[in-house]
């Protein structure tokens, strides 16, 4: 009987090593440990990474500030590694918060770091805990290398990325100068890897397309469920969803997105160079079949136009009842300079049912005028060059993010603001953002980085 509890006792201490593999990367075992605090969104809970981050920082020389919100356990962390103040400091972002899971349908722990296959698994693996990993451990090896700074370096960990109500915005209204900077590095575009594993290109994000939320409603006559009639609301809704849904936004290109469409046709084989070339070209028809080709990939789709998804249905209060209204949520994502009064115009030319009403959930959204950040400052450069060099001269283009983040938070005040996700990724590890297995390979996370870290370098480091 002894014997038998022995062995089960070493089964269980190996079973525990090896769901804590070591790595052997710094920057991974740090994500490991961030992941393992679950800061869900709702409700968040993004003051435990901040207590993380503080005993880690603090030891290093960072001055350390915690800022609670409204909501308890909801707070953003800001770390400050001080400079001689000769030049304005230099800001990176990250958010704590993720989304929720389908526990279920993930095959590990969303929340206990599993590394298995070269990757560390977990929710917010790329978004964007990784990236705060990878952020935190380039403003650590300044520290730790005692590099001399002519201005400082402000880490900012965030909260209510993904639910808003306490994000930056709401942080910016009070503690401005706590986070204010010449310039700033945030989550945005992509460094992505083809089929033989080569990062194809790196994309640094200038701007965002926004969110807008759109209403459509249907409309009939309520009545008894045993009666039906022709004018059924929740039927009204679902033709007009229909037509919604085989309709695409015409093409609309920012100057950034342009030049991203660009770098594709340098960077891809035949015939998708083609279609690259062809989507940003003159002849309206070859762009039609260009523009078939490259949206079958949903990341590519989204930054050729403006995009619909439906996202919330609300109809009906009881099972005998045939409701006299059903709504729809759609959630829009637009184009800088886009006018979402046109967006509800436009979709109500496509619903064409005078039984169905199309408008915005928020009547005074207006388009945005914030212009996309600039190429060229100091920041912007360095990040590109270092980029080019730490994955053997890969195309550095500008990029048209195709979701929000909490820039707008900096590029409303006049600071620029640079997104990228800091480790190369396969197409298959974006799909898993947001969705069911998220991960990141580690030696994504250590040549990323490697990259911030020398950007930081290159901005920050006294001459």
């Amino acid at each position: 009987m002894k014997r038998s509890f022995l062995a089960f006792a070493c089964a269980l201490a190996v079973s525990g090593q090896a769901a804590a593999q070591p790595t052997q990367s710094r920057t991974a075992e740090l994500l490991r440990d961030i992941i393992r605090l679950d800061t869900s969104n709702p409700p968040g809970r993004e003051g435990q990474v901040g207590d993380l981050l503080a005993a880690r920082l603090r030891p290093l020389g960072f001055e350390i500030t915690q800022v609670p919100t409204p909501e308890a356990g909801k707070s953003h962390f800001i770390a400050r590694l001080k400079g001689d103040g000769s030049k304005r400091p230099v800001l990176l972002a990250a958010h704590a918060d993720v989304v929720g899971v389908e526990r279920e349908k993930w095959t590990v722990d969303p929340f206990a770091g599993v590394v298995k296959d070269g990757h560390v698994y977990g929710r917010g693996a790329i978004d964007f805990k990784g990236g705060m990993a990878v952020f935190a451990r380039a403003v650590m090896q300044l520290a730790e290398n005692k590099v001399p700074l002519s201005r400082d370096v402000i880490f900012l960990v965030e909260a209510d990325e993904e639910a808003a109500q306490y994000n930056t915005s709401w942080l910016a209204r009070d503690h401005w100068d706590e986070i204010d900077a010449e310039f700033a590095l945030n989550e945005g575009g992509w460094i992505i890897k083809d089929d033989t594993g080569k990062v194809q290109y790196v994309s640094i994000s200038t701007a965002d397309k926004s969110s807008v939320a759109v209403i459509v409603t249907g409309k009939g006559t309520s009545t008894h469920s045993s009666m039906p009639r022709p004018d059924s609301a929740i039927f009204t809704l679902a033709r007009a969803l229909t037509k919604l849904s085989t309709y695409d936004f015409p093409l609309q290109f920012t100057p950034a997105s342009r030049q991203f469409f660009t770098t594709l046709a340098k960077t891809s084989p035949p015939p998708m160079s083609g279609y690259f070339r062809d989507v940003i070209g003159t002849d309206p028809s070859a762009a039609a079949r260009a523009d078939r080709e490259i949206s079958k990939d949903p990341l590519l789709h989204a930054l050729l136009r403006n995009t619909i998804a439906p996202v919330l249905l609300n109809g009906g209060f009881r099972s005998n009842v045939i409701p006299g209204s059903a709504d729809a949520t759609i959630n829009v994502r637009i184009i800088p300079g886009t006018d979402p009064n046109d967006v509800v115009k436009e979709l109500s030319r496509v619903i064409d049912d005078p039984n169905v009403m199309v408008r915005l959930q928020n009547p005074s959204a207006g388009p945005s005028r914030t212009p996309a950040s600039p190429e060229d400052n100091e920041l912007y450069r360095a990040l590109a060059q270092q980029a080019s060099r730490t994955f053997d001269g890969a195309e550095v283009t500008p990029y048209l993010f195709q979701a929000g983040t909490d820039a707008g938070a900096w590029r409303s005040r006049g600071i620029p603001v640079y997104g990228i996700y800091p480790y190369p990724i396969t197409a298959d590890e974006l799909t898993r953002m947001h969705g069911n297995d998220e991960k990141v390979s580690i030696e994504s996370l250590d040549r990323g980085t490697e990259m911030i870290y020398n950007t930081l370098v290159e901005v920050a480091a006294k001459r």
